[in-house]
């Protein structure tokens, strides 16, 4: 085995095995996948053995590819924590919240208020999918979402802490003719089409937690649309084109329309906290405190008696990862 293997050769290695596609691979290491394909022709001249098996419709990893795989992660995950060692407990943590309403966005206000001389930044992205290449790679630090919903090679390298389930809600207009009520029972949505983020890659496991709660009730997911950046294009476009909109319980006003919880049975959203794998910082400490206390003080845990979550979430939300 060669020395001083440089960690750029194993990071595109990394990602071409998450993704198993090299043009994914290089879009989420945010470089040309020219260059992507020479570094890993690079690795596999030092190695003296080829990592994958590529044709012209699939890339999948040759067995010594599957066997050095965890070895490289291990590798990755170590020079993460020698970067944030040297580094040092001063340098901001940066934290996507999704948006400016949202349960990680209520962690990251009683983290800061407990640890006030650490620096802690928001992100108003919103979509773990997306955040996750960011967060496996040092480009974000801590994230919220459905941590089941991203693909398993993806969760590998990262760490999650449960935070809420979280009822969801749908946001309609003032004059819908169920707007009046108080909350809104799945049954009466048959035959409605509800935006629920198609088309945003960013947001995919949002969009699979709308398929399989939709599935056999009639409502269907309005056609993908590019990705909306930002509060007020949101707004924009929802008021423009009339949606109805999935959303939940903790989601900002929109003018001229009304958001009301979802019941019979109440569907919830697993939230959990997301950060990489060997992650070491004062202010995820703090985060993960708030989470848990936050989550304690509201019964954000508590799963009410009927209520609809895919069974691939419940195992996979209740079972935080030790690191």
């Amino acid at each position: 085995m060669p020395h001083d293997i440089e960690p750029r050769l194993l990071r595109a290695f990394a990602a071409v095995a998450e993704e198993l596609h090299f043009t994914r691979a290089a879009g989420r290491l945010f470089i040309a996948q020219q260059a992507l394909s020479r570094d890993i022709r690079r690795l596999e001249q030092r190695l003296g053995a080829d990592l994958f098996v590529r044709t012209t419709r699939n890339v999948t990893l040759t067995a010594e590819g599957a066997r050095l795989l965890p070895y490289v992660r291990r590798v990755l995950a170590a020079h993460e924590e020698l970067a944030a060692a040297c580094a040092g407990a001063d340098r901001p943590l940066l934290v996507d919240v999704g948006g400016p309403v949202s349960t990680g966005h209520r962690v990251l206000t009683a983290a800061r208020r407990a640890a006030p001389g650490t620096e802690l930044v928001a992100r108003h992205h919103g979509g773990l999918t997306g955040a996750a290449a960011g967060l496996a790679d040092g480009r974000l630090d801590v994230s919220f979402g459905r941590f089941g919903g991203l693909p398993e090679p993806l969760r590998a390298g990262l760490c999650h802490q449960p935070v809420r389930l979280e009822p969801m809600a749908v946001l309609l207009r003032d004059d819908h003719p169920l707007a009046d009520r108080e909350e809104i029972e799945l049954g009466a949505l048959r035959g409605e089409t509800l935006y629920a983020a198609a088309g945003n890659p960013a947001t995919a496991e949002w969009t699979d937690l709308a398929e399989r709660l939709f599935e056999g009730r009639g409502i269907a997911i309005a056609e993908p649309f590019p990705q909306i950046e930002g509060k007020e294009e949101f707004v924009r476009l929802v008021r423009k084109r009339g949606w109805s909109v999935l959303a939940s319980v903790e989601f900002i006003e929109i003018p001229g329309m009304v958001l009301r919880p979802l019941a019979g049975p109440v569907p919830l959203s697993p939230v959990a906290m997301v950060w990489r794998r060997g992650l070491r910082h004062p202010g995820l400490d703090a985060l993960r405190t708030a989470a848990r206390e936050l989550a304690a003080a509201h019964d954000w845990l508590e799963r009410p008696a009927g209520a609809w979550l895919p069974a691939g979430d419940a195992a996979v939300f209740s079972s935080p990862s030790a690191d």
